[in-house]
Order: C-alpha cells, then sequence, then structure tokens
C-alpha cells in the first residue's frame, strides 16, 4: 500500500516537540505515550528487518511498528487478525447495527471519567439490548453481542458512543429452538432509548454515590449531590440517541462492516489533505447536511487538532471491543455451536473461509518473487545492507 502523502504521524514529529513543551504538566502519561509511538512507528528507532528476493536481489528495509492501538498505522494488521478469529463465529443470519449514544451533557462529564462513564456506557446499553430482546413482547430470546467503543465525531470533537453488531436473532429461553427477529425489523428503538436512559442514570448516580467520580473546572460544583441531580434533572425528559441501521446483505457484509470499525482511531491517515502555517486540513463528514454536501473539509490550528486527537486516548487496559450475551468470551463456543445445531448448520460449514487470513509472506515489487529477511536490526541501529535505489523511489515500507 502507497504511504499517504501526509500522516499524523508527521504532524506529531514537526510539531509535537514544541507543543509538549507549551502543554507540559497538561498531559497524562498515557497521551504522552501515544504521541511517542506514533512518532516513532515504522521508523529506525524500533528496528526492523531487511528483506531481498530470492530471484532479482531486490532488497528493501522494512521498520517495525509501534502496535499501539491509538496509531492510524498500526489497526490494519490489527483488525484483520481479529476479524480472522471472528469470521468463525458469524451466524447465517441477518446481522443489525445498533448505536448507542451519550447526551452532550454526560458526554461532558465522561470526559473527566473516562473509564468509568465509558464502562457505563458499554453496561448500560449491553443490559438494554439483552433485556428488550428477552422480553416476549419484544423477540423472547437471548441474543448476541458485539459492542465497539467510539469516542469521536467526524470532525474528532468528543462524541462517546457505542456500535453494536447483533444477530436478527437469538436462543429461546429454553435453548430448544432458535427465535428470528421480524425481517428488516429487529428491535423498536424508540423502547430501547427509554431503557437505555434509565439504566445509564441509575448507574450513573450510584457511581457519584460511591465517590467513583471527579469533576474538575466548571464542572467541579457537580461533586454535591443536590447540584448533580439537578443537572441530571433535564436528561430524564430528553430523548436520548439510539439509532438501528438496516441489516446488512450477508455474514460477508458484516465482515467488511467490521473491519472498518473495530480498530477506527479519531482520524485516518487517508483523510489528511495539509499541514501548512494556517493547521492541519483533513476530510470530514457533516452529518447534518444532506447527500454530497456532507463531505467537507476543515482546516484546525496543529495545536487544536493535536488536543482532538489526544482526547481520544482510553485509559491504560480499558477494551474497547466487548462481547456479551451469546458471544461472551466464556461461553461463546458452546453458543455458537448451540445456535448452530438449531439452525441446523453443520460445523464444517461454519469453518472460516479464509476471507479474512493474512495474504501470506510478502512477495517481491520487481518480480513477485519470494522476499527472505536477510538481517534484523535492533531500536535505533543502521541496517548494514541498504535498499535497491529505483528511478522514481527507494522502496521502503512506510505504509
Amino acid at each position: 500500500m502507497p504511504r499517504p502523502a501526509l500522516e499524523v504521524a508527521d504532524i506529531f514529529r514537526d510539531h509535537g516537540p514544541a507543543w509538549r513543551s507549551a502543554n507540559a504538566g497538561h498531559l497524562s502519561l498515557g497521551q504522552l505515550k501515544v504521541m511517542s509511538a506514533i512518532e516513532n512507528c515504522r521508523t529506525a528507532a524500533l528496528g526492523g528487518h531487511v528483506a531481498r528476493c530470492e530471484k532479482c536481489a531486490h532488497t528493501k528495509i522494512s521498520y517495525n511498528s509501534c502496535r499501539n492501538r491509538h496509531c492510524p498505522k498500526c489497526q490494519g494488521a490489527a483488525a484483520k487478525d481479529w476479524l480472522a478469529a471472528r469470521e468463525a463465529d458469524l451466524l447465517p443470519v441477518p446481522y443489525y447495527h445498533v448505536v448507542f449514544t451519550l447526551p452532550a451533557a454526560i458526554a461532558d462529564i465522561a470526559y473527566q471519567n473516562k473509564a468509568v462513564v465509558y464502562d457505563l456506557l458499554f453496561k448500560a446499553s449491553a443490559e438494554t439490548l439483552a433485556t428488550i430482546a428477552a422480553d416476549p413482547r419484544h423477540l423472547g430470546a437471548r441474543v448476541g453481542i458485539t459492542s465497539v467503543l467510539h469516542t469521536w465525531g467526524s470532525a474528532m470533537t468528543h462524541h462517546p458512543h457505542v456500535h453494536m453488531i447483533v444477530p436478527g436473532g437469538g436462543v429461546s429461553p429454553d435453548g430448544q429452538r432458535w427465535v428470528s427477529c421480524r425481517p428488516g425489523f429487529f428491535l423498536p428503538v424508540r423502547v430501547l432509548s427509554r431503557l437505555f436512559r434509565r439504566l445509564f442514570l441509575e448507574k450513573l448516580i450510584a457511581a457519584h454515590n460511591t465517590g467513583h467520580l471527579k469533576f474538575f473546572g466548571d464542572h467541579a460544583a457537580l461533586a454535591d449531590p443536590r447540584a448533580f441531580a439537578a443537572y441530571l434533572a433535564p436528561l430524564r425528559r430528553a430523548e436520548w440517541v439510539v439509532y438501528a441501521k438496516r441489516p446488512f446483505g450477508g455474514p460477508q457484509a458484516v465482515l467488511a462492516y467490521l473491519s472498518r470499525y473495530t480498530h477506527r482511531v479519531a482520524i485516518a491517515n487517508s483523510r489528511l489533505i495539509a499541514c501548512d502555517r494556517t493547521g492541519v486540513t483533513f476530510r470530514w463528514k457533516d452529518y447534518r447536511a444532506n447527500g454530497r454536501d456532507r463531505q467537507k473539509l476543515m482546516t484546525l490550528p496543529t495545536g487544536e487538532f493535536i488536543r482532538r486527537f489526544l482526547i481520544h486516548v482510553l485509559p491504560h487496559g480499558f477494551h474497547r471491543i466487548r462481547h456479551y450475551g451469546l458471544l461472551a468470551s466464556g461461553t461463546r463456543a458452546d453458543n455458537i455451536a448451540r445456535a448452530r445445531e438449531l439452525l441446523a448448520v453443520s460445523n464444517s460449514q461454519a469453518e472460516p473461509t479464509g476471507a479474512a487470513a493474512d495474504p501470506g509472506k510478502p512477495i517481491c515489487p520487481c518480480c513477485g518473487g519470494r522476499m527472505i529477511i536477510i538481517e534484523v536490526f535492533a531500536r535505533g541501529a543502521t541496517p548494514r545492507h541498504r535498499p535497491t535505489a529505483s528511478p522514481t523511489a527507494i522502496k521502503i515500507d512506510t505504509s
């Protein structure tokens, strides 16, 4: 894959040192580590290897990736490995996409309490979906849920929400049959929205009562229980956004969707246009507009671009992809096997197709021959071998 003309790493390398100096004392250790990882990703600072074609002797240097989950360059390989494992879990049923979004007033609290509030978002949304699906008035079944946390909008503002991928049906309470949802319809979003609102607020108040929430700056007064109750009062009457999209075209469409969403970061390198004296220009999607008018360009001061990117750094050890119900990790294999049995699908038909498998060892860009690693060099070291020059550019993998 060709290297994008501009990368987040370029912006961090050129402007990061001055920005860190100007904001010293206001950055978390996690944010500093993310900046360092992205700056060093696929450079000599992390070491790498030299590969040579066994046919034409074309030589190429490949630097190691940082493997940081916030790095735009490292998520492709991570998503590929994750999808290869998930492909075996797909069932031959329609899949639905449901989105649960926190109101702006709650997002403000989440900004200062990321680990606590993001965790509540996961739990309340999963409990909501599982409860309504189990209700015989709606589906009357135990469903499987894959939830993915996104904390950004298209302009990298703080906009926490979870994307859920759910099979269109579930196992009956007695475990004896598969219950399918109505064609083209999963669960009523208004019912989901009301229950989500109640469950989330209950959990948030419980977290406040146990002292798990911290407040700073303009929100410092919310540490008082009465002020906090008054702050939440309007949210009990507001409509909370729950959105259900149309079902996917089939299992492979689910995989294609997941490959775009599960390991996404705040902004992809492909959306970057320019970085100059006016700031950083990038493409974004304005969802308030219609059709083609949604695609727009935005220019932010470089410091503001860096700040917006870093507000989406997750707390250390926080899991941004979670599974519930039939897909809960401890019982997933048994539940999937039972679901296939109820759907009359043999396990042999359920084996991965290999669509998301690793494409294999790298091939020579010149002749298609096999590339053999001839040297491995350590962090900060200079490789002994040099890359093969070409009329256009040196072949160095920094994609």
